[in-house]
C-alpha cells in the first residue's frame, strides 16, 4: 500500500517511539488533512497529547473493539500482530501495517523491484553485516543509505535528497513479514543465519522462523543470498528468486582465517577490526551480496580494513586496573554468548548473562559449559537469571566454573570483579537476553555497563556511518 492510498480512510498509529512519530510526520508531509489517532501505553498519553498539541486524537491501550473501528493502523515493529486485540480487529477487517511496508511500496518501480536495495536479516550478525556491507559500498564510490533496524527508521528517510545509489537496509524479524507485505521485491536480500529469538513476540519457534523468512519466502527478492552452513536455509527452495550461497566452496567461503572466493584466496581476516570470527564469517555474505550487485567484489574486500565496529557487538571499551571490559549488550541469545565467549579463548572471563526471560532453551549453553570451557566466572542477573543459575549450578558444583548470583547489572558488575580477585582478565557482557524491564533498550543497558565500568557512555554509543553517505 503506497501512502496516497490512505487519503480518506480511517488510519491510527499503534506506538509513540521513533518508528511512530516518523510515520506521523511522513503522514502529515504527504497528506496533511488526513485525520489520525493514536494508540499508546497510558503512561504516555498526557506527554503525547502536550507533544501533538491536538494534532492528534490520543488514545490509550487499545482494545479490539478500538482497532477494529479503524480501516488501517500503522503500528511500531515492537508490537506484535499476534496480540489478541490485533488478531480480533484484523478478522474484522483492519489492515495492520508497518513503516516498513510503506518504504518499500513507495520505492518500488512499476515491475514490484525495489533497485539497488540490499536487506540484510539474521539471528546473529546483521548489524555489523548491513554496516559492512555500506562501508564497502562507499569504499567503492558510491552514495550509500544504512538505514532500518540498525537505528534509523526507513521513514525518516523517505524523501531524503540527493538519494542514494544503494540502500543497505537492516531487517529484524519484526520487520521482514512486512516487505512482503508491501508487495515489492528487493534487489538482494541476505539471509545470514536462524537461531530461536523473539518467541514472545511470534508465539513459537516456528512461527519465528517462518516470519524471519518472509524475506526470501514471500517477498522474492531477485537474487537471495543465503548461508549454505545453516540448515534451515540450506533446504529452502526459492523458485521465484535466483539463489547465491556462501558458505559453500564454490562460492565465498571461510577456510581457516582466510576468505576465499571458490578456489581463489581473497583476503586474511586475521587483522581485520570485525569482532569475532562470526562476524569475519559474514564478510563472505557481504562479498556475495556486492557480487550479485555487479560490482567487482575482490577489489572491494580489502577496505573492511577501515571498517568501524559497532557498539554494544563485542566492543572493547576500554581497560581498568588490568581489567578489560567488553560491551557486547546485543547478544540476546544464548547462542550469541557463546560466540562472544570464542573471541577470548584462553583469557580469564568473567560473563554476565541473563536479562527477560522470553522462554529461549538454555540447554545448549549448558552443555557447553560441560566441555572444555575458559578459566570461566559467570555472573547471572536479571528475571531469567534465576533459571541459568539453576541449570549451571552441577557444572559449578563440579568445579566447572564460578558461578555467582545478581540481582541486577550493577551488582553483576561489583561480582564480577571480585571473581576476577584483581588479577586481570575479561568482564563481559553478552546476556543472551533482551534488556526488557531493567532498560528501555539494549543501547541504554550498553550505556549503563560503561557507566558502571568508568567510561564515558557518550563516547562508546555512535553507529558510525548511519544514515546516507
Amino acid at each position: 500500500m503506497k501512502i496516497s492510498q490512505l487519503e480518506g480512510k480511517r488510519v491510527a498509529l499503534w506506538g509513540w517511539g521513533r518508528e511512530g512519530r516518523a510515520a506521523f510526520t511522513v503522514l502529515r508531509q504527504r497528506l496533511p488533512t488526513l485525520s489520525l489517532s493514536l494508540f499508546c501505553p497510558a503512561a504516555e498519553v498526557e506527554s503525547a497529547r502536550v507533544e501533538m498539541a491536538g494534532a492528534l486524537d490520543v488514545r490509550g491501550e487499545p482494545t479490539a473493539e478500538a482497532l477494529a473501528g479503524f480501516e488501517v493502523v500503522i503500528k511500531s515493529p515492537g508490537i506484535s500482530p499476534y496480540l489478541p486485540v490485533a488478531v480480533a480487529a484484523a478478522e474484522r477487517g483492519t489492515l495492520f501495517i508497518g513503516g516498513t511496508a510503506l518504504w518499500f511500496a513507495e520505492h518500488a518501480a512499476a515491475d514490484g523491484t525495489v533497485h539497488d536495495t540490499i536487506c540484510v536479516t539474521g539471528t546473529k550478525g546483521k548489524s555489523t553485516t548491513t554496516a559492512l556491507l555500506a562501508h564497502l559500498l562507499r569504499a567503492g564510490g558510491h552514495r550509500t543509505g544504512l538505514v532500518g533496524n540498525i537505528g534509523l527508521p526507513l521513514l525518516e528517510v523517505l524523501d531524503r535528497q540527493p538519494a542514494p545509489a544503494y540502500w543497505a537496509v537492516e531487517l529484524s524479524s519484526y520487520q521482514t513479514g512486512e516487505v512482503a507485505r508491501s508487495g515489492a521485491h528487493p534487489q538482494v536480500a541476505v539471509v545470514l543465519n536462524l537461531f530461536p529469538e523473539h518467541l514472545d513476540w511470534h508465539g513459537s519457534e516456528q512461527r519465528y522462523l517462518e516470519d524471519k523468512l518472509k524475506l526470501v519466502t514471500e517477498a522474492a527478492p531477485r537474487i537471495a543470498v543465503l548461508n549454505a552452513a545453516d540448515p534451515h536455509l540450506a533446504a529452502l527452495s526459492l523458485p521465484g528468486s535466483e539463489v547465491v550461497w556462501f558458505n559453500q566452496a564454490q562460492g565465498w567461503h571461510m577456510r581457516g582465517e582466510v576468505v576465499h572466493r571458490g578456489g581463489q584466496a581473497v583476503f586474511d581476516t586475521r587483522n581485520t577490526p570485525l569482532p569475532g570470527r562470526h562476524n569475519r564469517g559474514n564478510l563472505c555474505a557481504v562479498l556475495a551480496a556486492l557480487e550479485a550487485l555487479g560490482l567487482d567484489a575482490v577489489a572491494l574486500a580489502p577496505a573492511v580494513q577501515t571498517f568501524r565496529p559497532l557498539p554494544n557487538r563485542l566492543q572493547r571499551i576500554g581497560e581498568r586496573d588490568g581489567v578489560a571490559y567488553v560491551n557486547d549488550s546485543i547478544s540476546t541469545t544464548p547462542h550469541a554468548s557463546l560466540a562472544a565467549l570464542e573471541c577470548f579463548a584462553g583469557q580469564r572471563i568473567a560473563l554476565l548473562v541473563g536479562g527477560h526471560d522470553r522462554g529461549l532453551d538454555w540447554s545448549g549453553f549448558v552443555r557447553h559449559m560441560a566441555d572444555d570451557v575458559p578459566p570461566l566466572e559467570i555472573v547471572t542477573m536479571g528475571s531469567n537469571g534465576p533459571r541459568i543459575h539453576a541449570m549451571l549450578q552441577p557444572l559449578a558444583d563440579a568445579g566447572r566454573f564460578g558461578l555467582h548470583a545478581a540481582c541486577d547489572l550493577p551488582d553483576a558488575m561489583v561480582l564480577a570483579r571480585s571473581a576476577l580477585g584483581g588479577e586481570g582478565g575479561v568482564v563481559l557482557l553478552s546476556p543472551g537476553a533482551p534488556s526488557y524491564g531493567a532498560y528501555r533498550d539494549y543501547v541504554a543497558r550498553g550505556r549503563h555497563f560503561a557507566e558502571l565500568a568508568g567510561f564515558d557512555p557518550d563516547l562508546i554509543s555512535a553507529i558510525p556511518g548511519i544514515g546516507l553517505q
